[in-house]
């Protein structure tokens, strides 16, 4: 266990590492599977900080039971994940986990949960679109919306609002961007607007010449769906280039892991659109209660990511699902699962609860990069999309219709 946590939990229930094994009939052991490893340690280390701002909350206690928490560490690809959670459930014995963070690592580890039926799989910020939507697994949710949700609000946004008729894509190559790419193109290319091209990266690319000599002339602007480290390579490849078009971003790309990065890149995306989960500025009282919780737990951003927020969404349900169940998870879970598929709560984002396949349906922040007080940059709220579903809105069998999110899917040239 990350020596972090073990002074969290000692702090919550006043035991050492020794006592809680003693005590292990009135404990409660949860694995927390994230990117501690690889290009989004630093997203994963954020979200650590969302669900310890979960269990701080409880006081370290859920149904009667003190809280363990075990942590497995991924380094965003799907095998690292598996074999995470294959350790968390099958050597730590942990009945109940809180993870994955990453799009292909909650893929893989949705197809693991149907090899563990007795065993409750609760998902980090993993937002790729068939985690849930096609082939769901009976055992695995997730309370925190998906990357196309994530984007609701956005293409009208940059067709009506900003003007923006033709707009290139830049994104990593994997699930989860080709999912935010679709929920942005879904609108964008109904309003009317075109995406003469899109440019798919792997996951820890340095050299961005290439790709961004391949963006066409006399674009808009430019989508960018990049995280962690590959977004600050990018955009201050970018501005070091000359390059002057105007950006939209996906969630992450302006993230508070991204803002909070240092040098130029500040002033490429000074102003730039995005949507998503949270909004820094979201002047609502319960928004404001989670941001100062979550600025006592070590290491913390000015404002939490959205890797904070959705690891706190998704612990938040778990806790509450086991505070139900009195912490009771001796008949496989059986019990808890049944709690978390009626479970509907308050965030501090809004209300969340869960449709047939246990993908939540929640509110969605459009915003713009702005320059606060201090100097840091943040997302300033726009507009709020009230209550997003998995099919953005559209009836379920116009939108399976769609097909399923890949590089090619949907297009507009």
């Amino acid at each position: 266990m990350h020596r972090r946590t073990v002074l969290a939990l000692a702090m919550f229930t006043g035991l050492t590492a020794p006592s809680m094994a003693l005590a292990a009939d009135d404990t409660i052991k949860i694995g927390l599977l994230a990117t501690f490893e690889g290009p989004f340690t630093v997203l994963g280390e954020d979200g650590e900080r969302g669900a310890m701002t979960a269990v701080a909350e409880m006081n370290g206690t859920v149904g009667g039971k003190k809280i363990e928490i075990v942590k497995g560490s991924s380094d965003a690809s799907p095998d690292s994940a598996v074999r995470a959670a294959r350790k968390l459930v099958e050597q730590d014995g942990v009945k109940v986990l809180v993870g994955p963070l990453s799009g292909d690592e909650g893929l893989a580890v949705k197809d693991y949960a149907k090899t563990q039926p007795n065993v409750t799989f609760i998902n980090g910020t993993s937002a790729a679109q068939d985690t849930t939507l096609r082939n769901p697994a009976e055992n695995f949710f997730r309370f925190s919306t998906d990357g196309a949700q994530w984007m609701a609000g956005l293409g009208t946004y940059a067709f009506k609002d900003k003007g923006y008729k033709k707009v290139a894509t830049v994104a990593e190559d994997y699930s989860f961007p080709y999912t935010q790419v679709f929920g942005f193109m879904a609108e964008f290319c109904k309003a009317g607007g075109h995406v003469p091209s899109k440019s798919w990266v792997p996951i820890g690319n340095k050299d961005f010449s290439s790709v961004i000599a391949a963006i066409p002339e006399g674009v808009d602007a430019i989508y960018v769906a990049l995280g962690g480290a590959d977004a600050v390579n990018f955009l201050t490849q970018y501005q070091q280039s000359g390059g002057t078009a105007p950006l939209i971003g996906g969630s992450i790309t302006v993230d508070q892991t991204v803002l909070t990065s240092k040098g130029k890149l500040k002033d490429v995306l000074k102003g730039t659109p995005s949507a998503g989960p949270t909004a820094d500025t979201n002047d609502a009282p319960a928004w404001k209660a989670f941001v100062e919780a979550y600025k006592k737990q070590p290491g913390a951003f000015p404002s939490p990511s959205l890797f904070a927020h959705g690891y706190y969404v998704d612990m938040k349900a778990t806790l509450l699902g086991l505070d139900q169940v009195g912490g009771d998870v001796s008949d496989g879970g059986k019990k808890l699962r049944e709690a978390l598929s009626k479970l509907s709560f308050d965030t501090p984002t809004g209300k969340v609860s869960l449709d047939k396949n246990r993908n939540a349906i929640a509110d969605i922040f459009l915003t713009e990069v702005t320059e606060g007080a201090d100097g840091n940059l943040l997302n300033k709220l726009v507009k709020v999309v009230p209550q997003v579903n998995q099919t953005l809105g559209i009836p379920e069998d116009e939108f399976m219709k769609l097909g399923a999110v890949n590089r090619d899917n949907p297009s507009c040239p």
